[in-house]
Order: C-alpha cells, then sequence, then structure tokens
C-alpha cells in the first residue's frame, strides 16, 4: 500500500514540476511537462525527500545529470544548463514544500 502511496506522490510532484517549471530555449518557455521531463525529474528528487536528504546542491547534482538530447540526438546538454536560474529557485522551492507535506 507504501508503494501506492508513494506512486501518487511521484505522480502529484510530478504534474507540479511540469507545471511550473521550464527550460530556456532561443527566449521561449518550454515547460517541463512538455519537454516530457517532469516524471524523470520527479523520480529522481523524490529520492532526496524520501531520505531526507534535500539540499540545493543535491538538486543541482540531479539536474546535471539528466541528459537532454537536441537536434534529434546530435547532442546531448544537461537539464541544468537548460534550466534558467529562476526555473532551478522554483524547483527547490516546490520541492521544499513538498517536503513539509509528505
Amino acid at each position: 500500500m507504501a508503494n501506492t502511496n508513494t506512486t501518487e506522490i511521484i505522480e502529484s510532484l510530478a504534474a507540479e514540476i511540469g507545471e511550473n517549471v521550464y527550460i530556456d530555449v532561443a527566449k521561449w518557455h518550454l515547460y517541463l511537462s512538455d519537454a516530457h521531463l517532469h516524471t524523470v525529474v520527479a523520480q529522481r528528487t523524490y529520492q532526496l525527500l524520501e531520505n531526507d536528504n534535500l539540499s540545493e546542491d543535491n538538486v543541482l547534482e540531479i539536474l546535471r545529470n539528466i541528459p537532454v538530447k537536441l537536434g534529434g540526438g546530435k547532442i546531448e546538454v544537461s537539464l541544468l544548463n537548460l534550466l534558467p536560474m529562476q526555473s532551478q529557485v522554483h524547483l527547490i522551492d516546490l520541492l521544499e514544500e513538498y517536503q513539509n507535506k509528505i
């Protein structure tokens, strides 16, 4: 039963991330849900929440290790490099709110 609760929390977290965090490409804001990156971010950051290990450095490390393929896979860029500072801050704030809920 705990697994179902965890799945629901991750899905809810993914939805929040997808609607509120975006990458910036040539001044276009592409939300993570549209880029199909919200679920992977939620899954990886949830582990920080679950282990009470949430910190800015840990979140940035996770983002650094999520590759995003561009140009049909010609190049890969870390998600961290695509997120403007405002999105990084918003993500960390959102994760802190979730940590307080669980």
